[in-house]
Parts: structure tokens; C-alpha cells; sequence
């Protein structure tokens, strides 16, 4: 640790003597390294709250010695202290007496005491710091020579302090004043300070703050500057006892260069695209890009220009953009943020754009479909800004490019993951399913949503030709078989089949006739159930998730014609027999506590005798078997 402080109070030592510094700072370097040397015990002149003013310092003078000090302005006169009321009669000082005092006030011509940074000027100077320096007897043209000890040991004056030993009178003399002011070989034995030795032994809450002062506006030619070198009638400074080691100085920092303006970054961002896209150079392009350093908020008005920069060449030309455009963000120069904001800042351009490039939004589009494959953007990121029809249809113009680009099945996972409903992509007027549907066919996209074409087409099939076979065939055909196991799809098949029953059994959908069907119709209610028992089973069977859909979809069913008395029973019944639902399921379904399904409490009300039933003999079985 000591060695580590050696050094750096020697980088102290080498800063403090560098003339390009400001002399403030020199100075305040010297003090620290002379308080070191002083054993880090502080001068008189920091202990008491910093500089002092000539009225302060007149004041302290009358209080601790009785001396009166006059203005500096009006020089210092010996008659004046030989008839001062101030001082006891044996005391009469004379001109050398007041040597250390006019040597402490007036070092030098025009600079009186305090000249240094942040000190006052008093108002007796009328010149603005030109004060009548005492060593020039009154007259300010003529200089005298160099004072004398003050104090002189064969003179009686020094009675007043007998009481202060030598070791006080050097202590106080040195703690007064900086060592950079002390003359060579200036004070002896005999001499004394003017001021009495006080302690220096003060606590935290003791040590006066040091408060900033305003010092007075005085003009630059009249403030003498601060220097190292000593005052005029001064022999040098003390130089120190071992020459600091030489410490190589810093360079100074050159001031930073000033960014592009946006036009030069524009040009710039042109001329990266266009060596790009003819040498198909990727790292010189990203280079290009980073040796830019374009600021963040220029970062999406630079991709635009990519962007637009490509819009007239060939589809290639456009891949290759893109292309850069996601190795940037690779390499951390851009974000998928900056490339939505430069995407959408495009799009606003298009009716200007289209009056020379017609097809502008189908190649916004391939832009957007490549930055999607690429995770430069997620789809739920592309289709929130285009929302409610903005900009239609560039967001079904994107799931094109992209089925292009992929294929139906990539595209149909990625957009069930996504949770983007298709109804608010559309205009206002269009969100219905109908008009959905009939749009995404025209658009060659309807198989992103196979369940509404099933639901739209099944029963028309059914009615076509109720045939079992027929109607499995064209549900394997037009259906994936990931669908099979989808309770959505099962629920469509269960509400066609209800609806095609409803519509053989009764020329007109009354109440009254739902309500109170004929023998005739409930044997035809039966034998149309038989006839689709295969199709059911061939999806139902052995999956009781599926099954409690399908009793969903009876009761969804019942309740859109208002519960028709005894209809969710006799199909409970039916379902039961044929062996279409099984127990387990009519359970589940029981306890099952969903809101997504309306009429669940009108539907237990009307089947729960035969559920306790179903339950207690399904109990009764389980222990005949046990047994």
C-alpha cells in the first residue's frame, strides 16, 4: 500500500509542476503533497474557515494582539503606531517592527494578500486589487528594498511574547503559511508570529465547512495570476529532496467526431445495397453497415431505404436484401423491432410508391413473409399493426408468399400457434364467418381453416347422399387426419348429423312438434342414429374426451331449440345402447364444470335421475365383477 501511495503522490508531484494544467489545479496538487509531508496535519489557514478578508483580518489582529491594522490603501505609518491607543504604552513598534506583517500583506507590488482563486476584495482597494503595497513607504512608484526580521533580538518589544517558546512561535509561523511561502532562511530563533499557537485538535463536528464565495468581479489585467514562482524580493521555492521519477504524460482526448448528418447516412446506406447487391459481397456489406455507425433512432428509416432501394430489381435482388436484412440482426446491428418500424414506414409510402411500382405491396409482402420464416418477426408481430383491414390485403398477401415460400401444412401449425383470429384482419364490413370463408377461398387460403369448411360443407354432404361409406370417404378427403382427433371436428360432425335427423323428421322445425314427436318419428329417429353408428364409432371409440364433446354438441344442439321435451334424454338413452358414448363419458361430461358450452344446467336437469342410474348401476357391476 505505502509503495502504491509513493506513486501516486510522485504522479501528484509530476502534475504539479506541468504548465499546462490550469494554476488552480497545480495549487490544489501542492497542498495535498505538502499536507503529506506535514504529517496530514492541516495549516492554520484551512482551520480557520479558508481565506480571510482584510476587515477579518484586522479584527483577529485587534482581538489576539491589539494591533490595529488601517487600510492597505492608505499605507502604513510608523507615527500612527507610536500613538495607537490600541497598544500598551511600552509598546511602540517602529518601520522594521512592522516588517513581518508588511512582508505577510504585501509580498509583492499589486498583489495583496489573497490574490489567489475565490478570494473577496475588500472595498478599501478603489483600483480593483491595485492596493499602495507598505513596502513602498506610501509611494507606489518607487519600490523598497526587501524588509528585515521582523523582530530583532536585542529589542525590548518582544516582552508582550515572552510567554511563547521558539517550538510555537515556528509551529504557528509554518501553519500559517504554505511552505511555498516560506522565505529561506527568513525566521531565526528569536522570531515569532504575530499570532498565538492554537490547537489543532479538532473533531468532525469542530472543522468549519469550507463555504464557496463569490468573489468579486475584478477584470482580467488587474487580477495578477497565480504562479509557482515566488513572489517579487522572494528567494525560489523549495525545490524537493528527490527529483520524481519522469511519468509519461497521457495524450490529451481529441474531441469526438460529430455523426453523419441523415442525408450522408441515406447515401451511405444507397451505396452499401448497391456494392451489395452486384458483388453479393454479405461480410463487406456488413461491414459497410457497421463502419456507418448510425444511431439507433436512424436504424429504421435505414432499413426502409434497404427496402425501398430494392423494390424495382428482380425477385433475387429482394432476396438478397433480405437476406442482409436478418444477417444484421444476427450480428446485433438491428432488431426485428427496427425492421417492423422500417416495414411499416413503407407501407405508408405505398400510394405514393404505386404510382411507379404497382406491385409494391406483393413485394412488401415477400419481404414480410421471408422476415417471418426467418424469426425476424413473429406472425402475432406482423398481423397487430395490420388489424381491422390496414393496408388489406397485404397480411393475406403475406400468408400467400409464404405458402409459396413453405407449404400448406409449415403455414396451417404456424398459424394455429400464433392465436391470430382472421375475423379482425379483415375489414369491418367482412368480419363474419361467411364472408371469412369466402374470402380466404378466393385467396386460395381456406385451408387454414378446414373445421369451417367442414361445417359449411358436411351437411350438405350428408343430405347429397347419407350414405355411411360416402360420407367417410369424403370426410378422409377433404379433412386431414391430424383433424380426426380435434374435438372441433368432432363437434361438427355430431351437430350435422343432429341437424340431418331434425331435417328427415319434421317438414317444418316447430316446437311443438319437436316436443311431441310421433311412434312413426321416433323409430325414425332411431334407424337414422343406426345408420350413422359406423361413422360415429370409427371417431368416438375408445376416446372419451371426444365422446364428452360429442355430448356438447347434443347439448349445444337441444339448446338452440330450446330443450324439446324428453329429446336430451332419448338420445342419452340411444347413444348408451348403441354403445356409441359410454359410461365413463356421460360421467365426465356430469362433473364437468365448463362455461364454454351454453344450457349445461337445463341439460342435468332433465337427465340427472338417469345419470344416478347409470352411476349406481355401473357401482352395482363393478361389484359383481369384484366378486
Amino acid at each position: 500500500v505505502s509503495s502504491l501511495m509513493d506513486q501516486y503522490y510522485g504522479r501528484m508531484r509530476s502534475l504539479m509542476n506541468n504548465k499546462d494544467l490550469p494554476a488552480r489545479i497545480r495549487f490544489l496538487l501542492q497542498d495535498t503533497v505538502e499536507l503529506r509531508e506535514n504529517n496530514w496535519v492541516p495549516r492554520k489557514a484551512f482551520i480557520d474557515n479558508g481565506p480571510k478578508t482584510i476587515n477579518q483580518i484586522r479584527q483577529d489582529a485587534v482581538k489576539d494582539l491589539g494591533v490595529f491594522i488601517p487600510p492597505m490603501s492608505q499605507g502604513i505609518r510608523t507615527d500612527f503606531f507610536q500613538e495607537s491607543p490600541f497598544l500598551p504604552a511600552r509598546i511602540k513598534p517602529d518601520r522594521e517592527t512592522l516588517g513581518g506583517l508588511a512582508d505577510m500583506f504585501g509580498q509583492m507590488p499589486g498583489s495583496g494578500i489573497g490574490t489567489g482563486p475565490g478570494v473577496i476584495q475588500d472595498r478599501y482597494s478603489p483600483t480593483m486589487g491595485r492596493r499602495t503595497n507598505p513596502l513602498f513607504n506610501g509611494h507606489s512608484g518607487h519600490m523598497a528594498p526587501a524588509p528585515q526580521p521582523f523582530m530583532k533580538s536585542n529589542q525590548g518589544q518582544n516582552l508582550l511574547f515572552q510567554n511563547q517558546t521558539h517550538s510555537s512561535q515556528q509551529q504557528a509561523q509554518s501553519k500559517d503559511m504554505a511552505p511555498r511561502f516560506i522565505k529561506k532562511g527568513q525566521l531565526n530563533a528569536d522570531e515569532i508570529s504575530l499570532r498565538p499557537a492554537q490547537s489543532f485538535i479538532l473533531n468532525k463536528n469542530q472543522m468549519p465547512k469550507l463555504q464557496p464565495q463569490i468573489p468579486t468581479m475584478i477584470p482580467p489585467s488587474a487580477q495578477p495570476p497565480r504562479t509557482s514562482t515566488p513572489p517579487l524580493g522572494q528567494p525560489p521555492q523549495l525545490g524537493l529532496k528527490t527529483s520524481p521519477p519522469p511519468i509519461q504524460e497521457k495524450p490529451q482526448k481529441t474531441t469526438k467526431k460529430p455523426p453523419p448528418a441523415r442525408e450522408e447516412l441515406l447515401k451511405m446506406t444507397e451505396n452499401v445495397v448497391t456494392t451489395y447487391l452486384s458483388s453479393k459481397n454479405m461480410n463487406e456489406a456488413v461491414n459497410g453497415v457497421r463502419e456507418m455507425k448510425a444511431p439507433k433512432h436512424f436504424l429504421p428509416e435505414m432499413l426502409s431505404k434497404m427496402i425501398i432501394c430494392s423494390l424495382e430489381s428482380p425477385d433475387e435482388d429482394r432476396e438478397h436484401v433480405s437476406t442482409l436484412i436478418n444477417t444484421l440482426r444476427m450480428e446485433g446491428l438491428v432488431t426485428g423491432e427496427n425492421f417492423m418500424q422500417a416495414f411499416l414506414n413503407v407501407l405508408d409510402q405505398c400510394p405514393k410508391i404505386e404510382l411507379d411500382i404497382p406491385l409494391v405491396k406483393s413485394y412488401l409482402a415477400q419481404f414480410a413473409a421471408r422476415a417471418i420464416i426467418a424469426e425476424l418477426v413473429s406472425m402475432a408481430e406482423l398481423a397487430h399493426p395490420l388489424e381491422n383491414g390496414t393496408h388489406f390485403p397485404l397480411f393475406l398477401l403475406c400468408l400467400q408468399q409464404m405458402t409459396k415460400m413453405k407449404d400448406r401444412e409449415w403455414l396451417t401449425d404456424l398459424f394455429q400457434q400464433s392465436k391470430v383470429n382472421m375475423q379482425k384482419m379483415l375489414p369491418e364490413i367482412d368480419q363474419n364467418k361467411d364472408r371469412m370463408l369466402e374470402i380466404l377461398e378466393g385467396k386460395g387460403l381456406s385451408f387454414l381453416f378446414p373445421l369451417m369448411k367442414l361445417e359449411k360443407e358436411l351437411l350438405k354432404q350428408i343430405i347429397a347422399d347419407p350414405a355411411p361409406q360416402t360420407i367417410y370417404k369424403w370426410i378422409k378427403d377433404n379433412i386431414s387426419p391430424k383433424l380426426h382427433t380435434d374435438k372441433g371436428f368432432v363437434n361438427i360432425l355430431m351437430t350435422s348429423f343432429l341437424q340431418y335427423i331434425i331435417h328427415e323428421m319434421y317438414t317444418t322445425e316447430g316446437d311443438d312438434q319437436l316436443s311431441a314427436p310421433t311412434k312413426e318419428q321416433l323409430d325414425q329417429e332411431k334407424q337414422l342414429l343406426l345408420a350413422f353408428k359406423p361413422v360415429m364409432q370409427k371417431f368416438l371409440h375408445e376416446h372419451v374426451d371426444l365422446q364428452v364433446s360429442a355430448l356438447y354438441a347434443l347439448q349445444v344442439h337441444c339448446n338452440t331449440h330450446a330443450f324439446p321435451k324428453g329429446m336430451l334424454l332419448r338420445y342419452f338413452v340411444n347413444f348408451y345402447d348403441m354403445e356409441i358414448i359410454e359410461e365413463e363419458a356421460f360421467l365426465a361430461w356430469k362433473e364437468d364444470i365448463t362455461q364454454e358450452f351454453p344450457g349445461k344446467g337445463k341439460a342435468l336437469f332433465q337427465v340427472n335421475q338417469w345419470l344416478t342410474w347409470l352411476e349406481t348401476a355401473e357401482e352395482e357391476e363393478s361389484e359383481e365383477e369384484a366378486d
